[in-house]
């Protein structure tokens, strides 16, 4: 029984890479759905697959978090988990889409769960900007701010794994990539530009390109409409479950779930201390775990 993944929109659910990854289910907000139908509709998930993982970003409206919380509250049940997820909406909707390909395979709901932190560690997540006036989200210094005012500049911003912003076009250091094969899923906004696809994508050797349309939450995130969104993942299924089962796994000490990583995602118990040191040692870095993929 394949661990169902949640999102809250409809556009955080990308096509899939291959014809076994199963899609997502999603929870609108409260003004688009009552409470009666989102408890029928969480409850019939549950039942029907036994475990739900839903994330969620940490930009959601407070209504529609608290619709999550009072779900999980109401229905009483410790087979939902409730993962809230630091990263630009496209780079969300990759992540789930990476949980999604491995809910096939035969990992506990706990490992798959767990696995959304893990995931995120090699999640290189960015966008091509005409303005980083509005940006709240990467840090963006005097002189940035000053130059978005300029007509024509545009900006390579990424927000993940590390905050980094360069202006296109300029003498300086380019936008730092993973250090292994993945697949670039690109979400074209209002702008004219091929930056991402023409310059970004062959300087980061991706092995596939993927387009996606832009999610709504987009534009508020970055602070413009004109943009270029781009998320670099590992996308073959294998390497993703290889990775997975390469991380050690502990017991949840409260619910008993299998789990990677230092906390349950359906009880939200922590492991002992010195399980915790041994989770921590078992966390494979992008370089090693991934030590020759970048070739395949």
């Amino acid at each position: 029984m394949a661990t169902a993944i949640a999102v809250t929109s409809a556009d955080l659910v990308l096509a899939p890479l291959d014809g076994r990854t199963p899609s997502a289910a999603v929870l609108p907000p409260p003004g688009e759905q009552s409470l009666d139908d989102a408890l029928a509709g969480m409850q019939a998930l549950v039942e029907q697959c036994g475990h739900v993982v839903v994330l969620y970003p940490s930009s959601l409206a407070v209504p529609h978090e608290r619709r999550l919380q009072t779900i999980r509250s109401v229905l009483e049940n410790g087979r939902i988990a409730l993962v809230r997820v630091d990263l630009p909406p496209l780079g969300l909707a990759v992540l789930a889409r990476q949980l999604r390909q491995i809910s096939v395979f035969d990992f506990g709901a706990g490992v798959v769960g767990s696995a959304a932190l893990l995931f995120s560690h090699y999640l290189y997540a960015g966008a091509l900007l005409n303005s980083v006036a509005k940006l709240d989200h990467v840090a963006v210094g005097l002189k940035a701010h000053a130059k978005s005012w300029v007509p024509g500049s545009q900006f390579g911003v990424l927000a993940s794994p590390a905050p980094q912003l360069i202006k296109i076009g300029a003498d300086g250091p380019a936008l730092a990539g993973p250090m292994f094969g993945t697949y670039l899923t690109v979400a074209q906004g209002r702008i004219a530009s091929d930056w991402v696809t023409s310059t970004l994508a062959p300087s980061w050797n991706v092995q596939a390109l993927h387009q996606a349309e832009l999610p709504k939450e987009s534009l508020r995130w970055w602070g413009t409409g004109k943009l270029v969104e781009f998320v670099a993942g590992i996308g073959d299924t294998s390497v993703l479950a290889q990775l997975v089962a390469s991380v050690k796994r502990q017991p949840c000490p409260w619910c008993g779930l299998e789990l990677i990583g230092e906390r349950c995602v359906f009880c939200s118990a922590s492991l002992s201390p010195h399980a915790n040191q041994q989770a921590r040692g078992s966390v494979v870095s992008p370089e090693a775990g991934l030590q020759g993929q970048s070739a395949e």
